[in-house]
C-alpha cells in the first residue's frame, strides 16, 4: 500500500480513538505513550502543561495524577474549562518571563512534571520552523529548570534538525536521563520528536 495511505490511516486511527475516548485532541496519545514508557506522571503529582490547548494533554495528566494531584494548563489561547476541581488553566506566553510568576502563583507547590507541546504555526520555511520550535523548547526548559522540584520530570516537543543536538545537551545539564522519543501517535512523515528529561539533579 502507498506510504501516504498508511500515514493517513494512522492519523485517522488516533483521531477516531480520541473521539471515541473523549480526548480533546489526538495528541493525547503521544503523552499516553511517553508516560507509559518513561513513567513520567504519577498519582498525586503536580503537573504543568505548557501549550496545553485544546486540553488533550491536560486530560491525560489529570487522569494520571488522580484526585490528589493538580494540573495547570498554560496557553496563549484560552483552554475550555474542565469539571475537575484540581485542574486550572491560565492564558500566558511561555517565552515571556512574567509567565513563570503567573504559573508559580497558581501551583500548590513545586511541580513534579513540566510538559510542553507548545508549537507555532508552520511557515513552510524549514530552517525558520525548526529554529522557532527549538526556541519554544528552550523556553519550556527554562520554566522547567526554574520551577521543578528535585527529582522532577520534563517532556517537550522539538523538531529534528541542526539545532536539536545542542538543545539535547542543554537538557542534559539539568537531568540525569535524557532521551529523544518519537511516539507512535506522531505522523511518520513529521519531523516532530520529543525530548524526555527524567530525575532532575
Amino acid at each position: 500500500m502507498p506510504r501516504r495511505w498508511l500515514e493517513e490511516h494512522r492519523r485517522d486511527q488516533y483521531y477516531r480513538l480520541a473521539k471515541k475516548e473523549g480526548y480533546r485532541s489526538r495528541a493525547a496519545f503521544k503523552l499516553l505513550q511517553a508516560s507509559k514508557k518513561y513513567n513520567l506522571i504519577k498519582r498525586g503529582d503536580v503537573v504543568v502543561d505548557l501549550g496545553g490547548a485544546p486540553g488533550g494533554w491536560v486530560q491525560v495528566a489529570r487522569m494520571s495524577v488522580g484526585e490528589k494531584g493538580y494540573v495547570l494548563g498554560v496557553d496563549l489561547t484560552p483552554i475550555e474549562r474542565f469539571d475537575w476541581t484540581n485542574v486550572d488553566t491560565i492564558v500566558g506566553d511561555i517565552t515571556n518571563y512574567k509567565t513563570l510568576d503567573s504559573i508559580r502563583e497558581r501551583l500548590p507547590r513545586s511541580p513534579d512534571v513540566v510538559l510542553s507541546d507548545a508549537s507555532q504555526n508552520v511557515s513552510g520555511i524549514w530552517e525558520l520552523d525548526h529554529a522557532r520550535q527549538i526556541d519554544l523548547a528552550r523556553a519550556s526548559l527554562r520554566i522547567a529548570s526554574s520551577s521543578l522540584r528535585v527529582g522532577g520530570n520534563f517532556f517537550t516537543k522539538a523538531f529534528q534538525g541542526s539545532l536539536l543536538n545542542d538543545f539535547v545537551e542543554e537538557v542534559r545539564r539539568h537531568f540525569k536521563f535524557v532521551r529523544i522519543f518519537k511516539p507512535k501517535a506522531s505522523r511518520p512523515s513529521s519531523s516532530e520528536v520529543y525530548v524526555v528529561g527524567v530525575f532532575k539533579k
